[in-house]
């Protein structure tokens, strides 16, 4: 009995790492989606990977939502590259660590190069989706380079 014991825990152990890695795996193509669809300009699908009580944190501003990020998106582009530094889970919730590098360019001004770490923590609606559900985002002005 303690082999089948033995044998049962094993499978148990094996189906949740199948699982975070499933998870890891939907959290990645979750990053890839909100890049590609920033790129296109498809803000409804980067507002579709948000919790509606998503929280914003940048930098000298104050916290901000999903309304205020819709508001701020309107004609501008954004470009970026993210470089996920470590992913974990917890059940229905995880965290995400990058590195992003983001190209905005507003339709009335010049446009800024910011980079810098950002933390996310998702939350895994009923429905098996990931959204952001809070994100400090440490990204800063690069500086230009100055020519000698």
């Amino acid at each position: 009995m303690e082999c089948d014991g033995a044998k049962t825990h094993s499978i148990s152990i094996r189906k949740n790492d199948d699982s975070v890695k499933s998870d890891e795996q939907a959290i990645r193509d979750l990053v890839a989606t909100w890049l590609e669809a920033s790129t296109r300009g498809d803000f409804a699908t980067v507002l579709s990977l948000m919790a509606d009580d998503v929280v914003f944190m940048a930098p000298g501003q104050e916290p901000f939502g999903k309304e205020d990020w819709s508001e701020r998106m309107k004609d501008v582009r954004v470009e970026g590259e993210s470089k996920i530094q470590e992913i974990k889970v917890l059940g229905e919730w995880a965290w995400l660590r990058q590195h992003l590098r983001v190209i905005v360019t507003p339709s009335n001004a010049k446009r800024s190069v910011l980079s810098g770490y950002e933390l996310i923590i998702l939350r895994k609606k009923p429905d098996g989706n990931w959204v952001v559900a809070r994100d400090a985002n440490l990204g800063t002005p690069e500086r230009e380079a100055q020519s000698t």
